[in-house]
């Protein structure tokens, strides 16, 4: 007698108990609207509840298939009905309340953050994005199902029906995360990688080679203007320049040196590490008051706000040095080849402090580390405290450090338990301290060691404080007190809160700068003080550089 497949009665069960799925899609969708970290747009929103509302179907249609492969009896009866349904219904309410009730949500951030209030339109806007996103991932997810049903059916023939179930499983997986991530997002990422490199090598007409003989990229430097890069050549011609600092400060200044290396100008790592180490000699960069080893984001970007802060604090007495290691943003630049940044930062470090150490200790500039977001990991892995605890740098000013960031986890994990995760306060405080928006450094009691390190975090920062453990836990930055930043309105939900989360993180750089993932100079100011304590700086200097770079960024002052 020919075998009769069960597979097909299997998916029938599990179409006609889907009910599951969509009280779970209602609720999934519910929870996205609430707010989060980063004010969303009505485009981000929509696909942020497109895509919650789709993982919440799935998850229903997943206990529902659970429940049918095991073999247990469906709730059946008048009785069954009834309750189904009303509790279909009181879903839906839910999920209709969330709606009318999200342009408060979001609000609830954007006032946080001084942006205008969105409109009530952005309801329907952000309805139907939703509606889309969650109908192309259905079609997907029917794409799947089919797999799944065609190899079982297949298998069915030599092995047990369970088996079977399982294997088509495997395979529909394994065929689905293999065209996305090992064929579709490698190669798409591999393009993006090419296509950066070409745009990075093009020259800006509006960025003039520089022609001071001290400048990287001038006719007598060994790295190539054209070989620079986008990012290197903004960083090189930026700055303040001797005469603007004299502007602002009275007293001696100098022109600030600024060294960078494009991934073009030399083949590997060490041979860019080297070409920097030339190049800071050939500029007399050992001579100044300070030096800094600075690691880019993933585009190879330095962020301005830092250094500009710094080299007006110490009159342009710095000395400044950068390697880049790609040419995609941070997050890209992890997925495409996430030992690129550290193989550079370690080696641009060894590079430099191997020739500082050689320099007499009380005629040599003081050595410090600077880093933003991707750039605060990698230079953090620059250096081994046991490599250098005989002759250890000064300090380090890390600011935006990702959630992945070995030293600021250990560092944060241990902190006082009396303090909050945004603002932790580690042991006495003689090495370690962080900060935000506002200055928190001056800790009573506290007495900095011989090496200073701190954080500049905003407790909006998803980059910084998204964790996968939000999956089934609130996080600590959401228990009392929360930061200046973070809305009242925010509460946790299992899953949900992690798929919002990680939204932030791609879109953390949106948010008005002074939050999020965009670092205002004068909250740096604080930090630079407090590591590199600059010489004849009084407390009415850096209320007037602070002023000075707050009006530059708003407008509402002269350069």
């Amino acid at each position: 007698m020919q075998k009769v497949s069960r597979l097909p009665q299997f998916i029938e069960r599990l179409k006609l108990h889907s009910r599951a799925g969509v009280m779970m899609a209602l609720l999934f969708f519910a929870g996205s609207l609430t707010p989060s970290m980063i004010p969303r747009t009505d485009l981000i929103q929509g696909i942020l509840s497109g895509l919650a509302t789709a993982l919440g179907y799935g998850i229903g249609l997943s206990v529902t298939a659970t429940w049918t492969f095991l073999q247990l009896p469906p709730a059946k009866g008048l009785i069954a009905r009834v309750i189904a349904t009303a509790a279909t219904l009181a879903c839906a309410v839910v999920a209709l309340a969330a709606l009318l009730k999200m342009p408060d949500w979001q609000n609830s951030v954007r006032l946080l953050m001084g942006l205008e209030a969105v409109e009530i339109g952005s309801r329907l806007r952000t309805a139907l994005v939703t509606a889309l996103v969650f109908l192309m991932l259905v079609l997907l997810g029917r794409l799947f199902r089919f797999c799944f049903v065609r190899v079982s059916t297949t298998f069915e023939r030599f092995v047990p029906v369970r088996i079977s179930y399982a294997i088509g499983a495997i395979v529909a997986t394994t065929l689905f995360w293999f065209a996305a991530e090992g064929i579709l997002l490698r190669v798409a990422l591999r393009v993006m990688d090419s296509s950066f490199q070409e745009l990075d090598a093009l020259v800006e007409d509006d960025i003039p080679r520089p022609t001071q003989p001290g400048k990287t990229g001038s006719p007598p430097s060994e790295v190539s203007w054209d070989n620079l890069g986008r990012q290197g050549r903004r960083f090189v011609s930026s700055g303040p320049t001797e005469a603007m600092i004299r502007d602002l400060f009275y007293g001696e200044t100098v022109e600030p040196i600024r060294v960078y290396v494009g991934m073009n100008s030399a083949g590997t790592a060490e041979e860019r590490a080297e070409l920097a180490l030339r190049e800071l000699m050939r500029t007399g960069a050992f001579e100044r008051s300070i030096l800094i080893i600075v690691v880019p984001t993933g585009t190879g970007m330095v962020d301005p706000a830092a250094l500009d802060t710094v080299e007006y604090l110490h009159r342009g007495d710095v000395a400044s040095v950068a390697v880049q290691y790609s040419y995609l943003a941070s997050w890209l630049s992890l997925l495409v080849e996430p030992t690129y940044g550290s193989e550079t930062a370690v080696a641009l470090f060894r590079a430099v402090y191997n020739y500082w150490i050689t320099l007499p200790r009380d005629d040599r500039p003081k050595l410090y580390l600077h880093g933003l977001s991707l750039g605060a990991m990698n230079s953090e892995l620059s250096a081994d405290l046991y490599d250098i605890i005989a002759d250890p740098f000064q300090g380090a000013l890390w600011s935006g450090p990702p959630f992945t960031s070995r030293t600021w986890r250990s560092v944060t994990n241990g902190r006082d338990p009396r303090t909050p995760e945004w603002l932790p306060r580690f042991r006495s405080g003689s090495v370690f301290r962080f900060t935000n928006q506002k200055n928190a450094l001056d800790i009573p009691g506290a007495v900095w060691g011989p090496m200073r390190i701190v954080y500049l975090q905003y407790a909006s920062d998803p980059i910084t404080f998204f964790d996968t453990a939000t999956l089934y836990r609130e996080p600590d930055w959401l228990r009392p007190p929360r930061g200046p930043d973070v809305s009242t309105e925010i509460a946790w939900y299992p899953v949900v809160t992690m798929l919002q989360l990680a939204v932030d993180m791609a879109i953390a750089t949106t948010s008005p700068m002074g939050y999020g993932h965009v670092f205002a100079p004068e909250h740096y100011i604080d930090g630079w003080v407090a590591v590199t304590d600059p010489p004849n700086v009084t407390a009415d200097d850096i209320l007037r550089l602070k002023t000075f770079f707050a009006n530059r960024r708003t407008g509402s002052g002269t350069d």
